[in-house]
Formats: structure tokens, sequence, C-alpha cells
């Protein structure tokens, strides 16, 4: 039962089980009670989300380089012990149960979910 990393308010797939949404902030405009029915997702989970700094660093990317820094910022956030115990625990779940996680990003390649996905899979995560 993979983990799939999607992208949030984007129409579910079959069989893609609890939505994880791994953002610093909500969806703007969209009332609370509209987050599951909208695809956005099921669950607000910043958790994983980058720090706003790295956030802000992250939208800001116009080159590798840039990714580059954003990328290592980002990964030493999540290699901080709540945050990497938070990974291990959905690594071990994606053992046992169906979800996706995800962002708003367009660009997978240039958002944290992709840093996210490799994460994940570091630690051992079934993953689509």
């Amino acid at each position: 039962m993979p983990i799939k990393i999607v992208r949030l308010g984007t129409a579910r797939s079959v069989g893609e089980g609890l939505r994880i949404g791994t953002v610093r902030r909500p969806p703007r405009g969209v009332p609370k009670t509209e987050f599951a029915s909208g695809n956005w997702y099921d669950v607000w989970y910043p958790n994983l989300a980058p720090s706003l700094e790295t956030m802000k660093l992250g939208q800001s990317v116009e080159s590798d380089k840039d990714w580059a820094a954003f990328s290592k910022k980002y990964r030493a956030e999540m290699n901080e012990p709540d945050a990497s115990r938070n990974l291990d625990l959905l690594a071990a779940l994606s053992h046992q149960a169906n979800f996706s996680m995800g962002c708003y990003c367009e660009n997978e390649a240039r958002c944290h979910r992709s840093l996210l996905r490799d994460l994940l899979k570091e630690r051992g995560a079934l993953l689509a």
C-alpha cells in the first residue's frame, strides 16, 4: 500500500486513501469544511512543511543553486528529531495503510514534496 505523493487540489486517484496536506498554510479562500471535498486534504499536517523562512526561500528559487540551498535547508529541518520521527512513522505506516501526501506547488521537481518523497524512500517507505 504505497504512499502517493500528490498535488493538493487535484482530483483523487482510485485507492489514494487519506490525503495529508504537508503545507505551512491552509488553502486561501477555501472554507475549512470544504478542504476534503475540494480534494485539498483530509488532514492538515504542517509538521512536514518547510518552516516559514525556508518556505519563502523555496518560493524564490530561480536557479539550480537556489534549489540546492532550499533543499539543504529543508533536509536539515527534516533531520530534526521530531520531524525525523514523523518521517519514520509515515514510512512504517506505508507498509500497512493507504494514504497520500502533498503540497500545492504545480511543479513537483521544485517543490518540497519531491524532497519529502526522497526522505520517505530513504526510510524504507513504499511509494507509488
